[in-house]
């Protein structure tokens, strides 16, 4: 297990900030390596973002020194989406199976958690979120039938999208953790339309089932300064509190989001008019 850590930034520093400053301080790289557990530990309300690939081999995290306690889960929840091929993940003892596009949400006090795939030439592809928790709430597998789904947006603007809420209030109860996955419809390439900030949470974007020659442009910044990331599959933009998030696809695409803050309302939102934008 490896963990890189992610220091953020304030909006009056990124006026000096050159491209590759910019990644490094707004995105986590490589984080889907085969036979590795890789995260990246941000000061971001401390959201813990990571992957692990399992090959031929299990593999397993739990310990907790790279968070400050015993074990990885004292005093912290987690949402693991499986982005790749079946594969399995085994909390305590337990064994959950795990489809494409299924949810496992871990909560406080676990031990030990071990992730396989079935088939190494087919690998399960686990995505995690983990924030600090100040509440047991049950560990659950939510599967993609179980997840709520929102359609959003307007054909004519290239924004149709589909919202499935898995660790959401209205579906699998956490303490503070939000996770979902979002489709842009074929033929739409926006997301997150019309921008918006929630000052009261910050949000992390894993962008997956992009074309290797595929990108999508992520624009972020305060509303009157705005930056852009060209992101790649896999790659995870972290998003403060204090910026706008949206992005368009050169090609299909889908991201899982992941919030933490203040509070699990997704509509406290405060959003900002694209002719406003600079």
């Amino acid at each position: 297990m490896s963990t890189m850590i992610k220091y953020g930034a304030g909006p009056g520093q990124i006026d000096g900030m050159s491209t590759s400053a910019l990644r490094e301080t707004f995105m986590a790289e490589g984080l889907f390596r085969e036979g590795e557990v890789r995260f990246a530990y941000t000061h971001l309300d401390r959201m813990v973002v990571g992957a692990a690939v399992p090959g031929s081999e299990p593999l397993q995290f739990g310990d907790g020194a790279d968070v400050g306690t015993t074990h990885f889960f004292d005093a912290r929840e987690m949402g693991i989406a499986n982005l790749g091929g079946a594969g399995w993940i085994d909390v305590d003892g337990v064994r959950h199976e795990l489809a494409n596009r299924d949810v496992l949400y871990v909560g406080r006090g676990a031990k030990c958690v071990t992730l396989g795939s079935d088939d190494a030439a087919a690998p399960a592809r686990f995505y995690m979120n983990s924030v600090p928790a100040g509440a047991d709430v049950p560990h659950r597998l939510i599967r993609r039938a179980d997840a709520k789904v929102v359609t959003m947006g307007d054909e004519a603007r290239s924004n149709v999208r589909s919202l499935a809420m898995y660790v959401h209030p209205k579906v699998a109860p956490s303490c503070l953790l939000l996770m979902g996955i979002t489709d842009p419809a074929p033929g739409s390439i926006w997301n997150t339309m019309p921008p918006h900030l929630h000052e009261r949470r910050m949000e992390a974007y894993c962008y997956f089932e992009l074309a290797e020659e595929d990108r999508v442009m992520h624009f972020m910044g305060r509303p009157d300064n705005t930056r852009h990331l060209v992101v790649a599959d896999g790659d995870v933009v972290l998003s403060p509190a204090w910026s706008i998030h949206m992005g368009a696809g050169t090609g299909p695409y889908a991201f899982v989001w992941g919030m933490t803050g203040e509070n699990q309302a997704y509509e406290d939102v405060d959003p900002v008019a694209v002719r406003s934008l600079r």
